[in-house]
């Protein structure tokens, strides 16, 4: 491979960084306040850090590259891709990270794009769900659905998803065709089973009857 003039391959180098930095702005926009952006030079690796987005780190623009960016530097078979692997801030907070490497023309590692979830919030949240949908046993077993309504709802989904759709999405015929399915194999001779079917498929008892016939 032909070796690029510098100048043209600094503008390239350029463009690239400049490309990722919008990049990494979308990113911090859609996913603030829970995960930091980072954008690393990585032809500077002691003042690495060129824009921080959603700071959670504490870190600042300039800082020198990490472990990671300097392993980059230097081996260009380096993966590019390191996604969702622990990390931890500095003051001990549990984070999810991912790094992608930016290449040049010629197969040189010259940037990455970083972004670090802050766990702290998302871990209290799932405690306190697990807290909330925990059940204790009872001396009576209770169901709130009526019979068989979860095998209606498995058919349906089964039907769609053989046809490459989901149940709310099927065609008028396609509808017919299940639901003269479903009455045949006995699964509408349950109590509110044309209810259940209707309900799963979003549309009215009254169309769910007329696909019927």
């Amino acid at each position: 491979m032909p070796t690029i003039p510098a100048d043209i391959l600094q503008a390239h180098q350029a463009s690239l960084i400049d490309q990722l930095e919008q990049i990494a702005q979308g990113l911090a926009q859609t996913f603030a306040p829970f995960c930091e952006v980072v954008v690393h030079d990585l032809r500077d690796p002691k003042h690495a850090v060129l824009a921080i987005h959603n700071n959670l780190s504490g870190r600042a623009t300039s800082d020198p590259a990490t472990e990671l960016g300097l392993a980059r530097i230097a081996d260009n078979d380096y993966p590019q891709i390191l996604a969702n692997y622990a990390n931890q801030f500095a003051d001990g907070r549990p984070a999810k990270s991912t790094s992608i490497g930016i290449k040049d023309a010629e197969g040189r590692y010259v940037a990455a794009l970083c972004m670090n979830v802050d766990l702290t919030l998302f871990r209290s949240m799932q405690n306190a769900l697990e807290q909330f949908s925990a059940t204790d046993a009872s001396p009576v077993q209770e169901s709130l659905d009526p019979a068989n309504a979860e095998a209606i709802r498995r058919r349906i989904d089964q039907y769609a998803a053989s046809l490459a759709s989901s149940p709310q999405l099927l065609k008028a015929s396609e509808r017919r065709a299940l639901m003269r399915e479903l009455k045949v194999g006995g699964f509408l001779e349950v109590r509110r089973a044309v209810e259940i079917a209707a309900s799963h498929l979003g549309i009215s008892r009254a169309t769910a009857y007329n696909d019927i016939k």
